[in-house]
Parts: C-alpha cells; sequence; structure tokens
C-alpha cells in the first residue's frame, strides 16, 4: 500500500489524466457524431451498436491510453536514474506490482467511464432496445481486462528500456496489429492481445449482402477466449516481473 501511494505521489504533477481524458473524449465525441439522426430500427439496436463500435474504438485507442500511461508511470525512474535508491527501500517486484496497481487503476476509471458513457448516450439519444445491464459490465470487465493485459506488457517494456519511444511505438503498432486482425479468422486473433477487443465483444453483426442491411445481435460469452487472456496476462506479468527483478542497474 505504501508503495502505490508513493506512486500517486509521484504522478501529482504529471498530469496524466489530460492525456486519458483526451483520447477518452475522441471516442465520444465520435459517439456523438455517430449517433446522431438515428431512426427507429437503428434506435431500437443502440445500446447493441454502442458496444460493437466502442470495441473497435477500443482496439485503436486504449492501447494508446494504456503505452503512454505505463511511459509517464515508469519514466521518472529513467529520467533521475533512481532506480537504485528505490531498491533500497522496497523490493523490486513491490515496486513492479505498485507501479502496475497504479496503472491498472486509471485503465479500471476509463473503462467505468466508457460504461456510463454508453448509459447516458442510450438515455439521450433515446434508445428503445431492451437495456442489458450484464451485457454492459461483461463489456466492461473484458474491456478493463483486455486493457491491463496490454498495460502489462507495456509497462515491461518501458522498465527495460530508458528510451520510452520504444514503448510508445509498441503500443501504436498493436493499436493497427488489432485493428488489421478483426479481419482475420477468431484462431488468428486469439494469438495477438490487441485484438481481444473484437474477439470478446459480446455483440455480433450480421450483414446481408443482399438487402445491404445489418443487423446486431447478442452472442454468447467466449468464454475460453476469456481464459486464454487470463494465461496470456499471467504469462506476460510474470515473466515481465521476472525480468525486471534480474534486470542490472
Amino acid at each position: 500500500m505504501k508503495g502505490i501511494y508513493l506512486e500517486f505521489y509521484k504522478m501529482r504533477r504529471k498530469k496524466i489524466w489530460v492525456t486519458i481524458v483526451a483520447l477518452f473524449g475522441v471516442e465520444c465525441l465520435w459517439a456523438l457524431w455517430a449517433f446522431r439522426d438515428m431512426n427507429a430500427k437503428e434506435l431500437s439496436q443502440g445500446y447493441m451498436q454502442c458496444q460493437y463500435h466502442f470495441s473497435v474504438l477500443n482496439t485503436i485507442l486504449m492501447p494508446m491510453i494504456a503505452a503512454i500511461t505505463a511511459s509517464r508511470i515508469c519514466d521518472l525512474e529513467h529520467k533521475g536514474q533512481t532506480f537504485k535508491l528505490l531498491l533500497t527501500a522496497m523490493p523490486a517486484g513491490a515496486l513492479f506490482d505498485a507501479k502496475f496497481i497504479c496503472a491498472s487503476l486509471y485503465m479500471a476509471a476509463v473503462g467505468t467511464a466508457q460504461t456510463l458513457f454508453i448509459i447516458i448516450l442510450g438515455k439521450t439519444v433515446g434508445f428503445t432496445g431492451t437495456f442489458s445491464p450484464g451485457y454492459l459490465v461483461y463489456g466492461l470487465i473484458t474491456t478493463v481486462t483486455v486493457t491491463i493485459t496490454i498495460l502489462a506488457l507495456q509497462q515491461v517494456v518501458s522498465l527495460l528500456f530508458s528510451n520510452q519511444m520504444i514503448p510508445l511505438i509498441v503500443g501504436i503498432t498493436g493499436s493497427f496489429a488489432g485493428l488489421f486482425s478483426l479481419f482475420l479468422p477468431p484462431g488468428i486473433q486469439k494469438g495477438i492481445i490487441w485484438s481481444y477487443y473484437g474477439v470478446l465483444t459480446p455483440v455480433k453483426m450480421n450483414w446481408d449482402s443482399q438487402t445491404k442491411i445489418a443487423d446486431l445481435q447478442y452472442i454468447p460469452v467466449d468464454w475460453s477466449g476469456f481464459v486464454l487472456l487470463l494465461g496470456l496476462f499471467a504469462a506476460i506479468y510474470l515473466t515481465g516481473r521476472w525480468c525486471f527483478i534480474r534486470k542490472e542497474r
């Protein structure tokens, strides 16, 4: 707990929220533009459309939020060369854990804000479809889980490399890889962590090439994909933690 408090104390002047809010604001502005002037059919599927489109937006923007947050939380020690000093007061593993928990709380806040925005948007625009709290909660859980998995990778890269352009390049590359993977078979998607926003989305689009009409529907939870994601998270986190502990400073 002292380590977590210390991380927030060090972040008090970094203004991480400015970047996070700016990127989240881009998602919100896009949603406000995309869901204007909806017809009766679109309003009846409004909540599903929100979750479907936000899964695509998250594939693009959430890896960037994770990369920037991890970089900002880890660059202080690189700039001040204070790793050795810090490690005289706390173990390297505890420092790694504290930084990850601190950054994860930011990611959880963004995911929660996104879910609340969907609810508020639905009430404001006037979605007429069935409101399904369970699917919204599932969407929140999967969004946060995917993001903190990516965050774990970004934190490892940010801690192991003093040049913070490297983790930012990883974040940008991951965003494009995740977006491109949405057009690939599900088996390939599950091997790319940035694609899990689409893999675990609770909404599926059915496109009728004859009528040119797209229908949305809720689909069963992909538990195998979720378990695989948890396995990827454990592998990334434990391996990265071990590398950080063993790293010479």
